[in-house]
């Protein structure tokens, strides 16, 4: 296998892992019920990972905000093992494509968002008691 050497390998691994999202049991209501342009979703997220891997600025947002609102929309109910799904199809999916040093730092810098946006949907939480 390859190593990740551009936006079309980010691509493959977004579009890819999205669908397994989208049809995971614990997954996929949440993703289903808080995203309503889907093509829209994919591109935003391959400019993310693509300007996380490559440089650029191409990606516009904050992903602290976007998993908070996601949580309010679907009652609250985010907790690690969701995060810790979600990580594990991420893994799996770049791993079913890829190998080398993009495809570890992608991995890498996955598990080091997991902690901050948890903690933004806790804080979010307590701000609402």
């Amino acid at each position: 296998m390859k190593d990740i050497a551009g936006r079309a390998d980010v691509a493959v691994i977004v579009h890819d892992f999205y669908t397994k999202v989208r049809a995971d049991e614990l997954l996929g209501p949440i993703f289903n019920e808080v995203i309503s342009d889907w093509d829209e979703h994919l591109e935003r997220l391959i400019d993310f990972w693509e300007m996380s891997l490559f440089g650029g600025r191409k990606y516009t947002g904050n992903p602290l905000t976007a998993h908070q609102s996601a949580d309010d929309k679907v009652g609250n109910v985010i907790t690690p093992y969701h995060f810790g799904t979600w990580l594990n199809l991420w893994f799996e999916t770049i791993e079913s494509h890829f190998e080398g040093d993009n495809a570890t730092i992608m991995k890498r810098r996955a598990r080091k968002m997991q902690t901050p946006i948890m903690i933004a949907i806790f804080e979010n939480r307590q701000g609402k008691v």
